[in-house]
């Protein structure tokens, strides 16, 4: 698919406020028919002023207890290739940049960073429970949270945060039982069903029924950007019922294949017990507008993070 273009001629943030009506949506969406809107915050201090987009979904929008929002790549004050809102330490980013580029997005959502909990991500099925006594882990302090996937809370005033850059963010609120949970779903968490694990471990710790949590998929590669070879497409046969092949991929002449996460983690939230009316599902392809949104597969891996946070007033 051809890539979204922007007159760069414009200021960061202001490029996307300016020309958001040039985004590639995903099919079946279009600019006046969204699962994500865009708020666009000043954000004084912190190394200048910024515009800083943040991506957020619709179908959270009446819960006032709720914070949640996705970064684009604009708004902050990363360099080159990493430009500008990178929000890793883990892509050799300067550590100051990093640091500012957090200052500047906990501003626009509106949460403390420094009371932020990183994960780990490792491409496992593996869920924290995030206690109080993690605040600013992978932050403000070093972290033992090490090989995690998902992190989950009902504690509030702590924000969650995952990274991507391509893969599939996964957003719970439960607000039957007040608690939330992220997780990072690339194609070994989809097909390892990490959506499905995490909505168990809710019911466990804090007695979630699945009829009442709302789920939204994040921005993340769509199927025509996502071309898989016959092993994946092995490992998603197994994973999923034949009856539902046909959403998840097709056979190209190449004898490649292109796969779709997107669907493939709505349907593990249904057989999880999730109401097909409390799936948001996403409207915006990281591939195809990686202008504006960091993508592994488009940059052939020259990129930064991006970040899911959420968090409980």
């Amino acid at each position: 698919m051809e890539r979204v273009k922007f007159d760069l001629k414009l200021m960061d943030g202001e490029i996307l406020k300016r020309q958001e009506d040039k985004l590639k949506f995903i099919p079946p969406f279009s600019y006046g028919e969204r699962s994500t809107c865009i708020d666009y915050k000043l954000v004084k201090g912190f190394g200048g002023d910024a515009l800083v987009p943040v991506l957020k979904y619709n179908i959270f929008s009446e819960y006032e207890d709720l914070v949640h929002g996705f970064s684009t790549r604009l708004g902050g004050v990363s360099k080159k290739h990493l430009a500008s809102m990178n929000l890793s330490f883990s892509r050799g980013d300067e550590e100051e940049n990093v640091i500012l580029n957090h200052r500047r997005f906990a501003a626009a959502v509106g949460y403390d960073e420094n009371s932020l909990v990183f994960s780990d991500q490792l491409h496992n099925t593996n869920i924290h429970i995030v206690k109080k006594e993690d605040k600013g882990k992978g932050f403000l302090r070093e972290s033992d949270i090490e090989n995690i996937d998902a992190l989950m809370t009902n504690e509030r005033e702590i924000p969650l945060m995952t990274f991507y850059a391509d893969c599939v963010p996964l957003f719970f609120y439960d607000p039957v039982n007040e608690a939330v949970a992220l997780a990072h779903s690339g194609w070994k968490g989809t097909v390892e069903k990490i959506g499905m694990k995490v909505i168990g471990a809710m019911g466990d710790a804090y007695g979630s029924n699945p009829k009442n949590i709302i789920c939204a998929i994040g921005p993340s590669i769509c199927q025509e950007c996502y071309e898989v070879d016959g092993d994946v497409i092995g490992k998603i046969r197994d994973a999923f019922d034949e009856k539902v092949y046909d959403d998840l991929f097709y056979k190209k002449d190449n004898g490649k294949y292109q796969l779709n996460l997107h669907q493939a983690c709505r349907h593990t939230l249904l057989l999880a017990g999730i109401k097909e009316e409390n799936i948001a599902m996403p409207d915006l392809c990281t591939c195809c507008n990686s202008n504006i949104l960091f993508s592994h597969r488009a940059s052939k891996g020259m990129r930064g993070n991006l970040a899911a946070v959420l968090m409980l007033k």
